[in-house]
C-alpha cells in the first residue's frame, strides 16, 4: 500500500475558473469570426498593449531583429534545431508509402501527405519560449508542410527577438507578432490579412488551450494540453538533491504544474522535501514554483520499483524521469507516459530545451491514449485502391452485393452487381430494368 508523504491540496476553484475561461474564449472566437482583423487588433491592444501597423513581420523587419540577437544565442538555437530536425527526419523516414497487390489485379496503397498549411503557436507572456518554435515549426517543415504561419505574443510590449530568430531559422513562412486566443482564432478561421490554416500546434496558457479545444474539428490540432507535469521515479540509489532540482525545474512552468515523486525510499522522499523547502526561497521563479509545489506537489512511497512503475502509469504523466539503478526497465514495464527520461544523465529539461525529441506532450492523463507532437501529426495518411483484373472485380462485386444486402444497403449492393455482371457473368441483370 503506497505511503503518502505529501499530497496535493484540492482546489475548489478549478471548475469555476475553467467555466470562466470557456465563456471568455467563446466570446473572443465569435468576435474574431464576425469582425476579423478589427477584433484581432482590439484584443491585442487590450491584452498585450500591442497594435502595430501590421501584425505580420516583413522579411526586412525579421532580418533587423535577428541582427540584434547575440551570436551565441543564434549558435545555440541552430544547434538545438539541428537536434530537433535530425530526430524529426528519423521519424519521417520511418513512415513509408507503399502499394501492394492483395489479390490478383487488386492494388491497394498508402500515402503520407503533409497538410497544406499549419499554424505554430509559440507562447510568450512572461518568458520567451524559443524552444516551442523548434518543436512546432521545424517538425512541420520536416513533414513537408508548404506553408507554416507562426504566431508569438510581444512580451511586456517588447519584441521577443530570440523567439523571432528561432521562428525564422526554423523555417516559418509567415511570422506574426500576435498572441492569445485572438491569434489562435485568426489562424483557424482566417481574417482579411491572416490566412487560415489546416491545423494548429503548440502549447499555451489555459486560454490558448481552450481556444484550440473549441476550434478542434474546424481545424486540426496537435493535442489538448494542460499545465506541465513531471513525475520522478526514484529508488535508494538516486541523489535526493538532483531529484529536488528536477521537480522544481518543471514546477516553475506555472502555479498549477504538478510535480510528483514516486519512490521506494521513504528516507529519500523526506530528504527531497527538505531540499525543496531550502531551494524554493532563492528561486527566481519562486512565484510559480512555490504554489505549484505547495498545491500540486506529491511524494508517494511504494514497496518496489515494479509498484512504482504501476503507480506512475496510473498518473499517465507528461514527463516521467526514471532515476533508479536500472532505468531502462521502465521501457518494458511502463505504458502510459508522454516521454521517458532514463537515468541520472538525462533530465526533463533536456527534452524541453536541447536534446531533439519533441516537448509538446500530452497532459492531464491524455498519455493513456496519445503520444505527443511528432512529424506524423502534420501528415495525412491516405489510401488508394485500383482493381485492374476483371475477374477480381467480378468476385469483389458478388461479395459486395451479398454483404451490402445483409446490412440493407441496396445502393451499395447494386454497385457491386454492376461489376459482377460486367466483368463476370454477363447474364446477371444490372441495367435499369433489372431494378424496376
Amino acid at each position: 500500500m503506497p505511503q503518502i508523504l505529501k499530497k496535493p491540496v484540492p482546489s475548489e476553484r478549478v471548475a469555476h475558473d475553467l467555466g470562466q475561461v470557456r465563456e471568455r474564449v467563446e466570446a473572443i472566437i465569435a468576435d474574431v469570426r464576425e469582425r476579423g482583423d478589427a477584433a484581432v487588433r482590439e484584443y491585442s491592444e487590450r491584452f498585450d498593449n500591442w497594435s502595430p501597423e501590421s501584425f505580420r513581420l516583413a522579411p526586412e523587419e525579421v532580418e533587423r531583429i535577428i541582427a540584434g540577437v547575440p551570436a551565441q544565442v543564434i549558435e545555440d538555437i541552430t544547434f538545438v534545431q539541428e537536434q530537433v530536425r535530425g530526430f524529426a527526419q528519423l521519424q519521417r523516414d520511418s513512415l513509408t508509402d507503399f502499394e501492394a497487390e492483395t489479390l490478383p489485379g487488386v492494388r491497394l496503397g498508402q500515402r503520407h501527405i503533409p497538410v497544406a498549411a499549419a499554424g505554430a503557436y509559440v507562447p510568450g507572456g512572461r518568458y520567451p519560449l524559443t524552444a516551442s518554435a523548434h518543436m512546432t515549426i521545424v517538425t512541420a517543415k520536416v513533414a513537408g508542410v508548404p506553408r507554416v504561419s507562426a504566431c508569438t505574443p510581444p512580451i511586456r510590449g517588447e519584441i521577443p527577438a530570440a523567439t523571432i530568430a528561432a521562428m525564422h531559422l526554423a523555417g516559418a513562412d509567415e511570422i506574426y507578432l500576435l498572441g492569445g486566443v485572438q491569434a489562435v482564432a485568426a489562424l483557424a478561421v482566417g481574417t482579411e490579412t491572416i490566412g487560415r490554416v489546416n491545423m494548429i500546434a503548440g502549447p499555451g496558457n489555459a486560454y490558448v488551450a481552450e481556444a484550440k479545444r473549441q476550434l478542434f474539428g474546424e481545424v486540426g490540432i496537435d493535442l489538448f494540453a494542460g499545465p506541465t507535469e513531471i513525475l520522478v521515479i526514484a529508488d535508494e540509489t538516486a541523489d535526493p538533491f538532483t531529484v529536488a532540482v528536477d521537480l522544481l525545474s518543471q514546477a516553475e512552468h506555472g502555479p498549477d504544474s504538478p510535480a510528483i515523486l514516486v519512490t521506494t525510499s521513504a528516507d529519500l522522499g523526506r530528504e527531497v522535501i527538505e531540499h525543496i523547502e531550502r531551494l524554493l526561497p532563492g528561486m527566481p521563479t519562486r512565484d510559480f514554483a512555490e504554489p505549484a509545489w505547495r498545491d500540486h506537489g506529491e511524494v508517494v512511497v511504494v514497496d518496489s520499483v515494479e509498484e512504482a512503475f504501476a503507480v506512475a502509469d496510473g498518473y499517465a504523466a507528461e514527463h516521467v524521469e526514471v532515476l533508479t539503478a536500472e532505468p531502462r526497465r521502465a521501457l518494458e514495464s511502463m505504458r502510459d507516459y508522454g516521454a521517458l527520461f532514463l537515468g541520472e544523465g538525462t533530465c526533463v529539461s533536456y527534452g524541453d530545451k536541447v536534446i531533439g525529441t519533441n516537448h509538446v506532450l500530452p497532459t492531464r492523463g491524455a498519455a493513456r491514449y496519445t503520444g505527443g507532437l511528432w512529424v506524423g501529426k502534420y501528415l495525412k495518411t491516405v489510401t488508394y485502391q485500383e482493381v485492374t483484373d476483371p475477374a477480381a472485380s467480378a468476385r469483389l462485386g458478388e461479395v459486395c452485393g451479398r454483404a451490402s444486402r445483409v446490412e440493407l444497403f441496396e445502393g451499395h449492393a447494386r454497385s457491386g452487381d454492376v461489376r459482377a455482371a460486367r466483368f463476370g457473368d454477363a447474364s446477371l441483370p444490372w441495367r435499369d430494368e433489372a431494378y424496376a
